[in-house]
């Protein structure tokens, strides 16, 4: 049991939000966290990502997804080394040592929506392209579903 201090007011504070789908679209956003962490079985690690949406409607919002670089399906690796190549080629940072290198720098994420899997409801799936300059981004398709995506989908979207 933990002591929290002083007596918590939920009444004052809005709930957490679960997980909602990013509507299909391109997004100006940015990496504003990054950080390997272990996989759910312990036996490998995935590159998690924080991403802000900075322009347009869902500005503010955040994007996640997950990179499994430490897997022992070496299919499920290249598939991650190659999403890191792409967010790599998308940030101008070809050669990089840490994650950390790669925040802060505006990128097109280019969202879709996966059909159910394996249990789990529908979830997004971004590709990482480089921000044109210039170049105005399409809006999202509002039409997209909006139903709450699983803790463990590869991307996830959650509310500020």
């Amino acid at each position: 049991m933990a002591h929290l201090g002083a007596t918590f007011d939920a009444t004052t504070v809005d709930p957490a939000a679960g997980f909602e789908l990013f509507p299909v679209g391109k997004y100006v956003v940015q990496i504003v966290g990054s950080e390997m962490r272990p996989t759910k079985d312990g036996g490998g690690q995935y590159l998690w990502l924080e991403l802000d949406v900075l322009e347009g409607p869902l500005a503010g919002r955040k994007l996640f997804d997950r990179l499994n670089l430490v897997n022992a399906s070496a299919q499920t690796v290249e598939i991650a080394q190659r999403t890191l190549s792409a967010i790599c080629h998308a940030t101008g940072r070809l050669q990089v040592q840490d994650s950390a290198e790669l925040h802060l720098i505006p990128m097109i994420a280019d969202v879709t929506v996966k059909p159910p899997k394996n249990g789990y409801g529908e979830s997004n799936k971004v590709h990482y392209l480089p921000l044109e300059r210039g170049a105005t981004t399409a809006k999202p398709r509002m039409g997209a579903p909006a139903a709450a995506a699983p803790a463990s989908t590869p991307a996830q979207t959650a509310r500020p």
